[in-house]
């Protein structure tokens, strides 16, 4: 199964870092590799919860929450034709703070093509993703 993965370390405590990690209505403003973002279901994430995502050089994509660990971590899936994007987002405790780890794969009968294709822009996405929250969760004013 294709994915990657990538951790960061945050000099915030895992709350603050969680609490970024799913105001998802605002990654928009907070990261630059999501351009909108709209909450299909009311209320707090929760499994079972959808919300579409648009970014740059990529369709459109429903994601919905399928594992929750309230407050560090959700997994939420993405599916399109011949492929299935499941996204792990995981905050633990660290010495220094939180660590973020951040994880895609690819399934399907048309991952493996489909990887080739978004491997490199998703790697780029997935590191800007992590170094902004990071920032977000260090300003004591965001």
């Amino acid at each position: 199964m294709p994915g990657l993965q990538h951790t960061v370390t945050i000099d915030a405590p895992p709350h603050r870092v969680w609490a970024v990690l799913v105001d998802v209505e605002r990654w928009p403003e907070r990261i630059p590799t999501v351009t909108a973002v709209e909450r299909l279901d009311a209320g707090p994430l929760a499994v079972g919860s959808r919300t579409r995502l648009e970014q740059p050089r990529l369709p459109a994509a429903v994601w919905t929450v399928t594992e929750l660990a309230e407050g560090s971590s959700y997994t939420w899936v993405s599916r399109s034709p011949g492929a299935t994007i499941t996204a792990a987002h995981v905050v633990e405790p660290h010495p220094d703070g939180s660590r973020l780890t951040l994880a895609v794969t690819v399934s399907g009968p048309m991952s493996a093509i489909g990887w080739l294709m978004t491997r490199s822009l998703t790697k780029r996405y997935v590191e800007t993703e992590a170094a902004s929250i990071r920032q977000v969760s260090q300003d004591p004013a965001a």
